[in-house]
C-alpha cells in the first residue's frame, strides 16, 4: 500500500471507532462531559504508553516541538469537551456532522500555518461546507438546540485545528504514540481538578461503558494520527465522513433517532463539498506531478 492508501485505511478505521465512542458516551447517561472526557483520555493514555513500552520506544521529541504539542493538546481538549456536550444534547448524526467540519478547518489552518496550497476552488468548497453547517445548526430563536449546535460546531473547529498540529508534528517526525500520549495525559491533568471538586459517582455499567468508550477513542485517535501523518488532508479527508453513516445507523438502531429535513440537507451539502474537495485535491496532485 502506498502512503495515501494507508491514510485512507486509517481514516476509515478512525471513523468507525469515533462513531462507536460517541454511541458509548451517549449510553453512559447523565454524567458531565468533563468527567466523560477524563475517562476517554485516561484509557487513551494507557494505550499509548503500552504501545510505546511494547515497541521499546522512548518518549522523544525536540524542545522546539513542545509548544506545538501543548497547542495540539489544548485545542484537542476543547474539541473533545464540545463534542461530548453535543453528543449528549443532539441526535448522534447531527453532533457527528458538526464535528466533521474539522477537515475543512484543517484545510484552512494548514493553508495559514503550514503554507499548504489552497486554490480558489478549494476556498469556495470550504464556504459551501459552512453553508451546509448552517442547515444543521439551524440558527434561529425557535431552535431550542441552537446552543448545543454551536458548541458542536466549536468542537469541529477545535478538532480541525488540533489535526493541523498533528500534521505539522508528523512532518517533524514526532511519533504518533508520543502525540497521543502527550495529549491524553495533558487532557487528564486539565480535567482532574473538576473531578476532585465535583465528582459524580458512576454505576458499574456506566464505568464499563466509559472504559469501552475510552478504548474506542484510543483506536480512533491512533488511526487519525496515523492518517494525517501518511497523507495531506486534501487527499484523504473525504473518507472521514463515513463516521456520519456509522453514527446515523447507531442513532437509528439504538435510539430511534431520525434527522429532520434541514439536517439531511446540511449533510448532503457538506458531504458533496467533501467529495468535491477530494476530487479537486486529486486533480491538483496530478497537475503537480
Amino acid at each position: 500500500m502506498n502512503r495515501t492508501s494507508k491514510g485512507i485505511a486509517c481514516i476509515l478505521s478512525s471513523a468507525f471507532c469515533f462513531a462507536l465512542m460517541n454511541l458509548l458516551v451517549r449510553l453512559a447517561g447523565n454524567i458531565p462531559s468533563i468527567e466523560k472526557s477524563f475517562f476517554r483520555n485516561f484509557i487513551a493514555a494507557i494505550a499509548a504508553a503500552v504501545i510505546l513500552i511494547s515497541q521499546r520506544k522512548t518518549i522523544e521529541f525536540h524542545k522546539e516541538d513542545l509548544p506545538l504539542l501543548i497547542l495540539r493538546s489544548v485545542l484537542g481538549t476543547v474539541g473533545i469537551l464540545c463534542n461530548f456536550y453535543a453528543v449528549d444534547h443532539l441526535i448522534l448524526s447531527d453532533a457527528t456532522m458538526l464535528n466533521k467540519m474539522s477537515p475543512f478547518f484543517t484545510l484552512i489552518f494548514s493553508f495559514i500555518f503550514l503554507k499548504e496550497k489552497m486554490s480558489l476552488k478549494t476556498t469556495m468548497i470550504v464556504i459551501g461546507a459552512f453553508i451546509g453547517a448552517l442547515f444543521v445548526i439551524k440558527p434561529s430563536f425557535q431552535n431550542t438546540d441552537l446552543a448545543s449546535s454551536v458548541i458542536g460546531f466549536i468542537g469541529g473547529l477545535g478538532a480541525g485545528s488540533a489535526y493541523t498540529c498533528v500534521r505539522a508534528l508528523g512532518k517533524r517526525g514526532v511519533q504518533g504514540p508520543v502525540v497521543v500520549l502527550f495529549f491524553s495525559v495533558f487532557s487528564c491533568l486539565v480535567t482532574l481538578p473538576y473531578l476532585i471538586l465535583d465528582f459524580h459517582p458512576l454505576s458499574t455499567m456506566q464505568l464499563v461503558t466509559l472504559l469501552f468508550a475510552g478504548l474506542a477513542a484510543a483506536g480512533g485517535q491512533f488511526s487519525i494520527t496515523a492518517a494525517y501523518s501518511f497523507a495531506p488532508a486534501r487527499e484523504i479527508s473525504v473518507y472521514d465522513y463515513s463516521q456520519v453513516i456509522f453514527s446515523a445507523l447507531f442513532g437509528w438502531i439504538v435510539f430511534s433517532q431520525i434527522p429532520d429535513a434541514l439536517s439531511f440537507t446540511g449533510y448532503a451539502i457538506i458531504i458533496l463539498m467533501a467529495v468535491m474537495m477530494y476530487l479537486n485535491g486529486k486533480k491538483e496532485g496530478m497537475n503537480a506531478a
